[in-house]
């Protein structure tokens, strides 16, 4: 629970809509309502959770939080096709359908298709895929979440036509082990996850 205004605010108290209103603005899902923006954070659907990214919180705690939070395509595109958000285009005054809104992340989301591939198999796996560009990977995931533990691996998507170097994979590699994670190639056509380990001989 939290403060606000004199109130006490819980996520359990709340009613929550059967579809969580979100708007389409500037290439961005915005849910701007905190209380639901919390509650897909810290409640979730279905019991899968932690989706969103609080705007202005680095790491948002599991309690009410009093800030609108955004929806990565992909993430918006998951919610949606299990009918948990609708989706409002600001600009075209309309509700996207999830075919209008997969046609448009494709075109502003680099590797959208694949990378929806590995993000929907890692949820529906148990896993919670975050977004990972900090790390210089498609994902960073966790068992438990965010705050409740360091994630695991960092996720890279490569399609099957894809290239990658030698010298790609040990920077890839390095990285992974300087913030202790192991490195993951993901193969979208398969769902198939290659792990790489390093070790001095």
């Amino acid at each position: 629970m939290n403060q606000i205004n004199d109130k006490q605010i819980s996520l359990d108290d709340i009613e929550v809509p059967e579809k969580i209103p979100t708007k389409f603005i500037n290439n961005r899902v915005i849910v701007f309502n905190s209380l639901f923006a919390s509650y897909l954070y810290v409640k979730g659907i279905n019991g899968q959770r932690f989706f969103g990214s609080p705007l202005g919180i680095s790491k948002p705690r599991l309690e009410y939080f009093s800030k609108p939070s955004e929806l990565s395509l992909i993430e918006a595109y998951y919610l949606l096709q299990r009918e948990a958000i609708t989706i409002f285009h600001v600009k075209e005054n309309k509700y996207l359908i999830s075919e209008e809104f997969y046609e448009i992340a494709k075109k502003n989301h680099h590797k959208f298709k694949e990378k929806y591939i590995i993000y929907k198999d890692l949820r529906d796996r148990g896993y919670i895929p975050r977004p990972g560009l900090k790390f210089g990977a498609d994902f960073v995931i966790y068992r438990l979440g965010p705050g409740l533990e360091h994630s695991l691996f960092m996720v890279h998507v490569l399609p099957h036509d894809a290239e990658i170097t030698a010298i790609d994979m040990v920077r890839a590699g390095r990285l992974a082990t300087s913030v202790r994670k192991k490195f993951v190639i993901a193969n979208p056509l398969t769902c198939s996850y290659y792990f790489f380990e390093w070790f001095k001989p």
